[in-house]
């Protein structure tokens, strides 16, 4: 506690105009109370700011201009002080109205009637001085509070700035190891498509080479083997290149309802010739299952893919069972399960009796690039791309593995709410195909090669063919009072993309019919919200029989 000074422990002692002055310093003095007079109403604002422990006014009741003075000075004191008042008057006695209004103008006031003795007075001021002693305490203890709730947030302030500090470090470095993850993916990535991707263009550039220079040199034996090479390559890359879009979950999906149980039980003969000859092969196919919404083209890959794990991961005379059935998928399930969403869904599952997997080999299954298998014999693409395919599909994919005791896969497909529909086009007869071949097509494509290529076969089968290289040069055409029964269209074109070059077409010409083809194009991946009645869509690399057939399917339909 700070000590009281004289100063804080002053009697200040204000005579108001026209009144003598009756208070006796000497006598204040002997009974311990130092007095100090002020000569006027104006000094009072300047001795309170310098300290008082009371203040002692003589005055009377008709000295009301004094008295509104006296309570805007003591307006003007700190929250912790209620400085007492002692009132001084010769009068004998004042009403009470007075005296309420005055202790509401000057607050801690203590009114003392003639006649009045000085041991009254030292008794009243001993008391006030007392209880302005403890206001001094109280002044002291909320200073020390006051520093040290201000020591409290300055310390918290700089906690705060420190938890702040170590926040953003941790955040960068999670940045950085995030960063230094990502490159590592890309790296196995790219490492593994370049490895891959190396092998197959050597055999596609190696068997073009060779049948060059058989060629040149008049020598028409075994060319066939030389182009079975180079066809094979390049199918092998274009495989790839679908099960990188699946993984990435970017590939071109032909959703469509589709019997799942008819589907699998179609695909025995396949399977079949992907297994070892000596491998038990079963099949359960559900009679009520309900209608799966699933590209059947990209299911069948998937499906090969699981063969082939199987066929390596079990021995020559091994068993595996492939099944269908229903499954209402809850909340519980999903949550633990990968989060996919609750609902009705077709199980496709394939149990092999195989090695099984490893705790650290399972929890990397789906990662591209990641295999067990030697260098040359899997590129650890394919439960990548089934994992990217189901996720697509609106589905989910799950696998139950356990080393010596073999693997199930099990691929979640979505149920369609509507009616089944047709699993594939139907064989186009000669006759139709002939009187297709009196049909006029334009195809727009930015590739020279493509367009060559595909302008020729199309040529070929007898179709009249028109071309342009973009969208500005088809627009002209399009316009024009030319016969075009097909618009064949790639996505991605320069400037105006194939999409924009429909819509505009479709302006101009209705009842225009399009065929998209793409290798890759992101909103091209949903076909529901990209193709509108009349469009198709095959994506390259495609073979001429498959787009061929697709042409006499739309010019038929």
């Amino acid at each position: 506690m700070i000590a009281l000074g004289p100063t804080e422990e002053r009697a200040l002692i204000l005579t108001c105009p026209g009144l003598e002055k009756s208070v006796d310093l000497h006598q204040l003095a002997s009974g311990g109370v130092n007095g100090f007079e002020l000569a006027c109403m104006d000094h009072l604002h300047p001795a309170l700011q310098q300290g008082a422990g009371l203040l002692i006014v003589e005055a009377d009741s008709r000295q009301s201009e004094a008295f509104e003075q006296l309570s805007d000075v003591l307006l003007q004191q700190p929250d912790w002080s209620d400085l007492a008042v002692i009132v001084l008057t010769a009068e004998p006695h004042w009403s009470d109205l007075q005296l309420s209004h005055l202790s509401e103008q000057l607050g801690n006031a203590f009114f003392v009637a003639s006649p009045w003795s000085h041991a009254q007075l030292l008794c009243l001021s001993k008391n006030a001085l007392r209880t302005r002693k403890q206001q001094y305490a109280a002044r002291d203890c909320t200073h020390r509070l006051s520093e040290r709730d201000n020591c409290i947030r300055n310390t918290l302030q700089a906690i705060d700035l420190e938890v702040d500090r170590r926040v953003e470090k941790a955040l960068q470095h999670n940045d950085d190891v995030r960063h230094a993850q990502k490159m590592e993916a890309v790296g196995q990535l790219t490492g593994g498509i370049a490895h891959d991707l190396n092998n197959m263009l050597a055999g596609i550039i190696g068997s073009m080479e060779l049948l060059r220079r058989k060629v040149a040199r008049g020598k028409l034996d075994d060319l066939d083997r030389l182009i079975d090479m180079g066809v094979t390559s390049a199918n092998r890359a274009a495989g790839l290149t679908h099960r990188l879009l699946a993984f990435s979950r970017r590939q071109s999906l032909d959703s469509k309802p589709t019997m799942i149980s008819e589907w699998l039980l179609a695909q025995r003969a396949l399977l079949e010739q992907n297994l070892a000859p000596a491998t038990q092969l079963t099949l359960e196919a559900d009679d009520n299952l309900w209608i799966a919404d699933v590209d059947p083209q990209q299911l069948e890959n998937a499906l090969l893919h699981l063969v082939s794990n199987a066929r390596d991961a079990m021995p020559e005379d091994g068993h595996l069972t492939v099944k269908t059935y229903n499954v209402q998928v809850d909340t519980a399930f999903s949550e633990a399960n990968g989060h996919f969403t609750p609902g009705d869904y077709i199980v496709l599952s394939a149990s092999d009796n195989g090695c099984g997997m490893q705790e650290s080999t399972l929890k990397r299954a789906f990662d591209p690039f990641f295999t067990t298998k030697p260098i040359g014999q899997g590129t650890g693409l394919g439960l990548s791309m089934i994992y990217g395919f189901c996720k697509q599909s609106r589905g989910h994919v799950r696998i139950i593995s356990q080393e010596r005791s073999g693997t199930t896969v099990q691929l979640f497909l979505p149920r369609c709410n509507g009616s089944s529909g047709e699993l594939s086009a139907q064989g186009l007869s000669q006759a139709e195909t002939a009187a297709n071949a009196e049909k006029t097509l334009l195809v727009v494509e930015d590739d020279n090669a493509v367009r060559s290529l595909v302008i020729e076969v199309l040529r070929e089968h007898g179709y009249t063919v028109l071309s342009a290289e973009d969208a500005n040069a088809a627009l002209p055409i399009i316009e024009s009072a030319q016969a075009i029964d097909l618009l064949i269209s790639d996505v991605g074109l320069p400037g105006m993309n194939g999409r924009q070059l429909a819509e505009i077409s479709r302006q101009a010409r209705p009842d225009l019919k399009v065929l998209f083809i793409t290798g890759y194009a992101q909103h091209a991946t949903a076909r529901g919200g990209f193709l509108d009645e009349g469009m198709q869509l095959i994506t390259k690399p495609f073979t001429f029989d498959l787009l061929t057939a697709k042409v006499n399917e739309m010019l038929l339909a």
